[in-house]
C-alpha cells in the first residue's frame, strides 16, 4: 500500500475543519496510519519548504506555517498520493473544482488549507521528516475487502 503525508494547515486548523478534512479521507476509503497535532518550528518548517528556498515567498511560507498549530497526517492505501491530490483541489482555492477541499472552503493561495504530497519520492522524504517510525501504525480496517479487489 502506498502512504502519503498530509498536513492541515494552521488556517484549517483555526477554521476548525479538521474531523470535515479527516472525513473526507476516510469516506474515501483511506486508513489514517499517523495523526498528531502540533506547533511547528521554524526548523521544521525551513526544512520543509527547503525546495523553495532561495524564492521570495519563502520567509512568507515559514512565517505562515509556524504561525498556529498544524496536523500532520500519514493516510494509506492504493494510488492515495494521486486521489489525495484530486480531493485536496488546485493550489489556487480560486481555481480548484468544488467538490474539492480547496474548492469547497478556500479563499485564497496564501491561505489554501492543506498541503499534500505530490509524488512518492516526496511523500516518502515528508513522511520520514515529520514522523518517528514508532509514532506510524500499520493496521486493515475491516472495510478494506470491500475496496481492493
Amino acid at each position: 500500500m502506498e502512504r502519503t503525508f498530509i498536513a492541515i494547515k494552521p488556517d484549517g486548523v483555526q477554521r476548525q475543519i479538521i474531523g470535515e478534512i479527516i472525513r473526507r479521507f476516510e469516506s474515501k476509503g483511506f486508513t489514517l496510519v499517523g495523526l498528531k497535532i502540533m506547533q511547528v518550528s521554524r526548523e521544521l518548517a525551513e526544512q520543509h519548504y527547503a525546495v523553495h528556498k532561495e524564492r521570495p515567498f519563502f520567509p512568507g511560507l515559514v512565517n505562515f506555517i509556524i504561525s498556529a498549530p498544524l496536523v500532520a497526517m500519514v493516510w494509506e492505501g492504493e494510488g492515495v498520493i494521486a486521489s489525495a491530490r484530486k480531493l485536496i483541489g488546485a493550489t489556487n482555492p480560486l481555481t480548484a473544482e468544488p467538490g474539492t477541499i480547496r474548492g469547497d472552503f478556500g479563499v485564497s493561495v496564501g491561505r489554501n488549507l492543506i498541503h499534500g504530497s505530490d509524488a512518492p519520492e516526496t511523500a516518502a522524504e515528508e513522511i520520514k521528516l515529520w514522523f518517528k517510525d514508532e509514532e506510524l501504525v500499520s493496521w486493515q480496517p475491516a472495510s478494506t475487502p470491500w475496496l481492493y479487489e
